[in-house]
């Protein structure tokens, strides 16, 4: 979803730190407003604004916040030496976090949750500010908690990782779910799979509207589309003598077509 809407207001709720105006939330089946002492211990939280404790180190705040949740001193040294080790960040481990990068300091605040074994973690934005190689190390991480049984929500603007880590994706604007299910399903949403891109197209587009929805950029038209109509649009392209190319739909057009057409219809 774009800034503002209601990602994070929604972790926040899921995870007891703001009372919802209407609805109701359930976490392994507690209520998040009638039972947050059931839920607490079973979640750990990256915050969109969370930053470590300036005057510890990546270690110190790791173990600090172990304690805090009551897991006893050598459980904690043990995970505080496995988290770190996980996100890579052992060189700079003993360094005053106020020293680090702003990629380092998001991998401690996803080292602490890692750390806790909650089996639900609540991730707002865990790699904004990190390098390609850095939100790939981490990307490794999230996917070995998953194969061990841990839940993973999480919220991104990057629709690259979106795609590489979701088994299930909803895309959010104004508060309210616009489409659910997985990368490919969401792509159907706007027709198909498939986008076959026509320079010099825009006389075709009546007719190429009968293959897909059509998107137009200056000369270029796009067909989006499912395999199957992929032959009859390239006779189309050929017999106008037009050159036509075919790749897949990315993630991000297809949350780009599908918020575009909620604000139209919200401004309509």
């Amino acid at each position: 979803g774009r800034n503002g809407a209601g990602k994070t207001t929604f972790l926040r709720i899921a995870s007891t730190l703001l009372v919802p105006t209407s609805g109701t939330v359930e976490v392994f089946g507690h209520d998040v407003v009638g039972h947050p002492e059931q839920v607490r211990p079973m979640v750990a939280v990256v915050p969109q604004e969370g930053k470590p404790f300036f005057h510890l180190t990546p270690r110190e705040q790791i173990y600090a916040y172990l304690r805090a949740r009551g897991i006893d001193k050598p459980t904690a040294k043990a995970r505080v030496d496995e988290a770190l080790a996980q996100m890579g960040i052992q060189d700079v481990a003993d360094r005053l976090s106020i020293t680090l990068s702003g990629g380092q300091k998001q991998r401690a605040m996803v080292a602490t949750v890692i750390a806790t074994e909650a089996p639900l973690l609540f991730l707002d934005e865990p790699t904004i500010g990190m390098d390609p190689f850095a939100r790939r190390g981490v990307w490794d991480s999230l996917r070995r908690l998953t194969n061990k049984g841990c839940t993973i929500l999480l919220t991104t603007h990057y629709l690259d990782e979106a795609e590489a880590l979701s088994q299930r994706l909803y895309v959010v604007e104004g508060g309210r779910v616009l489409v659910e299910g997985t990368a490919d399903a969401i792509k159907q949403q706007v027709g198909g799979t498939l986008k076959v891109s026509i320079p010099n197209g825009v006389a075709l587009k009546e007719e190429l509207a009968t293959f897909g929805q059509i998107v137009s950029d200056g000369g270029t038209v796009y067909v989006i589309t499912g395999p199957e109509r992929i032959n009859e649009i390239m006779a189309l392209a050929m017999r106008d003598r037009l050159v036509a190319t075919v790749g897949p739909v990315t993630l991000e057009e297809a949350f780009l077509q599908i918020v575009g057409r909620s604000i139209d219809a919200d401004e309509g």
